[in-house]
């Protein structure tokens, strides 16, 4: 079992290679493999190789990055809850990055991408810990059932009041809808940047949860049996989940899906053992997401399909598939 997932590991980064260079190959300019490699080790700043090293080479990085981040949130969310089909907008993250944006726009006249990024996070931390404290979190360890429930509440509630500034104030929604479109095109400078070390601070404790979140699918009873401490563990999940889906979010808007599908369908490989369905995720949602962003290049060539559009279109019928499984892989 090990041999087959760890070969399952080597198969799922070549995989992830193998989309980051058709991120870097395929677009309006349709350049060889050996263009792209010389325009990574010898630029000699020909048009090809500006097109590699400037636009191509940022976006395919954010994009392994922000794929990650939502692979990896995704598995937290559904280990928490105890919940497959849960995704990680479960805790109002995206809602309420999506309000503080609306905020943003309405009343302090936030006009550029750039300006986006503070206010969508701290609108994700802040949705999170709401979340958290009403459900339970100052007086005691909020079950993954009232986590759930108040996320969707206060998610609900946050979207209907982004959606009313949207609509009485029509300048708010055009500046928004570029930022909401869920994309990893035309990020300003200095998201990458910007973003990462939020990221890798998730996903360290990401790694520190998954030994833990073993004994948490056990059941809270069992899970105190064999010596894990649920309080801990559950505040360091909600934690790695704000940072991952708050800064991807915060980049590229909501891409929906990555996080509900890819930690459910590596499931099918790994078993329920959540320190292999974290690495699978991190390796297989960027995939997903270069791949999704490469159809949507050429879908509509010279124009682009959002990359959100793409893996909404890919995970619709997943989900569907999920729903009608029968024998649903246990957690």
């Amino acid at each position: 079992m090990t041999f087959r997932r760890t070969a399952g590991l080597v198969l799922a980064a070549a995989l992830l290679a193998a989309c980051a260079l058709a991120s870097l190959a395929v677009g309006a300019a349709m350049l060889p493999l050996d263009v792209v490699w010389a325009a990574l080790t010898a630029n000699d700043g020909s048009a090809s190789h500006v097109t590699v090293s400037e636009a191509r080479v940022g976006r395919t990085l954010l994009g392994i990055t922000v794929g990650a981040a939502l692979g990896v949130s995704g598995a937290l969310i559904q280990a928490l809850t105890r919940n497959p089909l849960a995704d990680p907008g479960i805790l109002g993250v995206n809602a309420g990055a999506g309000f503080a944006v609306a905020l943003a726009v309405a009343f302090f006249g936030v006009t550029r991408i750039s300006e986006y990024l503070p206010f969508a996070f701290l609108g994700a931390i802040a949705a999170t810990v709401a979340v958290y404290l009403v459900a339970g979190g100052v007086r005691g360890t909020p079950t993954p059932v009232r986590l759930t429930l108040v996320g969707v509440a206060l998610g609900a509630v946050l979207m209907g009041i982004s959606r009313t500034l949207a609509l009485l104030n029509a300048e708010t929604f055009d500046r928004m809808r570029f930022w909401s479109a869920g994309t990893i095109a035309d990020r300003p400078p200095g998201t990458l940047e910007a973003i990462l070390p939020f990221i890798l601070v998730g996903l360290v404790l990401a790694a520190l949860c998954a030994t833990p979140l073993n004994a948490v699918a056990l059941g809270d009873d069992l899970a105190r049996t064999v010596g894990a401490r649920l309080g801990w563990a559950r505040a360091g999940v909600v934690l790695s989940v704000t940072l991952l889906c708050g800064a991807a979010t915060a980049a590229s808007g909501v891409i929906a899906f990555v996080g509900l599908m890819m930690p459910h369908s590596v499931r099918w490989i790994t078993g329920p053992d959540w320190r292999w369905i974290l690495a699978y995720s991190a390796l297989l949602a960027p995939a997903l997401v270069l791949a999704s962003d490469v159809v949507g290049r050429l879908v509509l060539m010279p124009a682009e399909l959002q990359v959100s559009i793409v893996t909404a279109l890919l995970g619709a019928p997943m989900l569907i598939l999920l729903v009608r499984r029968t024998r649903a892989t246990a957690l």
